[in-house]
């Protein structure tokens, strides 16, 4: 471990960071240990005025950047390779701010460094296109084409369940574009964001492209919001939230990355021990905490008995507890706070005639893997996002009413269909309401190069290196008069 990092590891105060300079506040916000509970750090607490110097600083850079495309690439890239010497420092730290088991954590840092990867070669591929105006007549000395060019300063807003990845689904297309970036980290797990804005500067990033502020959202938001300055807004979280930036962004674009219910259909062609494995090992990673987890699982009614019982060996083979073991494979969720709200409505759905499959445990942030059976589509489990390691298996006759069922949901991120019929497989992915159809895998199943994004109330937008730079860039059309 490199004594930058141990440094920022075992530091104990994490200032604002605004212009490449750490700035104190007066009041702090504790971070935990989410298994132990032992205090690991504290972060500033931003004023109002805070957030005005830190859109300043970012709308100054911006406008006299002097970064070329390929020089935006090679420092995205140098960061990739830092990274990759010092996974295990950002891996602990994920296991420690975050829960997540080792497991988890590293495959969090694979994808962060694919992503940024990604992001380095999309910073070179930046184009516009031609346009034949000749189509129109006495347009004929006429040159048209598209460029694409930055929007300026954006806003990020960054979820506690993956602080590294879905941070740098952000801001790497961000810098690759030429943005400059204001970010505020989750209260929670802030930490990521340090030491990757740390880590990109080392790259040779210069100082002031990348604005940390930390505090609550109710107030920094906020903050954000008000600043006209602001060019885009590009959120991970709740819908409500989601839905409050957007009715406050006005005329300025945003990308929202919402909540989602995924449903998971497991027909009766299906490859059931391959259904059963994938959707177990899927189900419960990072304590449930994945907007694309698995949630509903809509099996039918033939191999119901069978795939339950597959499901349920893999199911009880996980090791739960210390997320620093490397042989775990659920741990904590974010707060014991979320994990009693989890088993409230899991009581919930038994008093109102729902079956628990396996033996209610809950200590203290650990929630131990449940599974329901005899639930109802009014029940939370079913009809909410639980965002927590709980799964219902629901029967179904006929692959309409699968269908049927899996459309009632006020979320449409990801869904998974298992079968080996190709014709069905290609009618769920016109049929299911879901920004993405996963065919014999779960609807957990994301690759960075892919554009990511739901409909209905999971958000608006596409994330993914190549759509977020569209996204994070206007098309402005030039017309030349030879």
């Amino acid at each position: 471990m490199t004594e930058a990092q141990t440094s920022l590891l075992n530091h104990k105060n994490f200032h604002l960071y605004i212009n490449g300079e750490q700035v104190h506040t007066v009041h702090h916000i504790p971070v935990y240990h989410k298994y132990t509970g032992e205090l690991i750090a504290s972060i500033s607490k931003a004023e109002k005025q805070h957030v005005k110097e830190a859109v300043s600083a970012a709308e100054k850079i911006f406008k006299s950047d002097k970064l070329t495309a390929y020089q935006r690439s090679n420092i995205l890239s140098k960061a990739a390779d830092l990274m990759e010497q010092r996974r295990e420092d950002f891996e602990v730290s994920l296991v420690r701010e975050v829960g997540k088991t080792r497991k988890d954590a590293s495959g969090e840092l694979d994808r962060t460094i694919n992503t940024i990867r990604l992001s380095a070669e999309e910073a070179k591929r930046i184009a516009g296109e031609m346009i034949p105006l000749q189509a129109t007549e006495g347009s004929d000395n006429r040159l048209g084409f598209t460029i694409r060019v930055p929007k300026g300063v954006i806003g990020v807003i960054t979820p506690f369940n993956y602080p590294l990845l879905l941070g740098i689904h952000k801001i790497a297309p961000a810098l690759a574009a030429g943005n400059t970036i204001v970010i505020k980290p989750a209260t929670s797990t802030p930490l990521a964001t340090f030491q990757l804005v740390e880590l990109l500067e080392e790259a040779g990033l210069p100082k002031g492209y990348v604005n940390i502020i930390t505090g609550t959202g109710s107030e920094v938001g906020e903050w954000l919001l008000e600043d006209e300055r602001i060019a885009m807004y590009t959120f991970t979280g709740s819908g409500e939230v989601g839905k409050h930036i957007k009715e406050r962004s006005g005329l300025r674009p945003v990308a929202l990355e919402l909540g989602n219910n995924s449903p998971n259909i497991v027909h009766n062609d299906a490859d059931l021990e391959l259904a059963a494995k994938l959707t177990a090992s899927r189900s419960f990673h990072n304590a449930g905490q994945a907007c694309i987890a698995v949630q509903r699982l809509y099996v039918h009614q033939s191999v119901l008995k069978e795939f339950t019982e597959n499901y349920l060996s893999h199911v009880q083979q996980l090791i739960v507890g210390d997320p620093e073991k490397t042989e775990t494979d659920v741990g904590p969720m974010i707060s014991e706070k979320d994990a009693i709200r989890s088993e409230e409505w899991v009581k919930e759905a038994i008093e109102q005639g729902a079956k628990s499959l396996l033996p209610l445990k809950r200590e203290g942030a650990v929630l131990y893997p449940v599974v329901l059976v005899d639930t109802n589509p009014a029940m939370k489990v079913v009809c909410k996002e639980v965002f927590a390691p709980i799964v219902c298996i629901i029967p179904y006759q006929d692959i309409e009413e699968a269908f049927h069922s899996a459309n009632q949901s006020e979320y449409g991120l990801q869904a998974g269909i298992f079968t080996r019929d190709l014709q069905l497989a290609m009618r769920a992915a016109k049929v299911l309401e879901y920004g993405g159809v996963i065919i014999n895998d779960v609807s957990t199943y994301r690759n960075d190069v892919m554009p990511y994004g739901g409909v209905k109330n999971s958000g608006l937008g596409k994330e993914g290196p190549h759509y977020a730079i569209q996204e994070m860039t206007d098309e402005r059309m030039v017309v030349m008069n030879l």
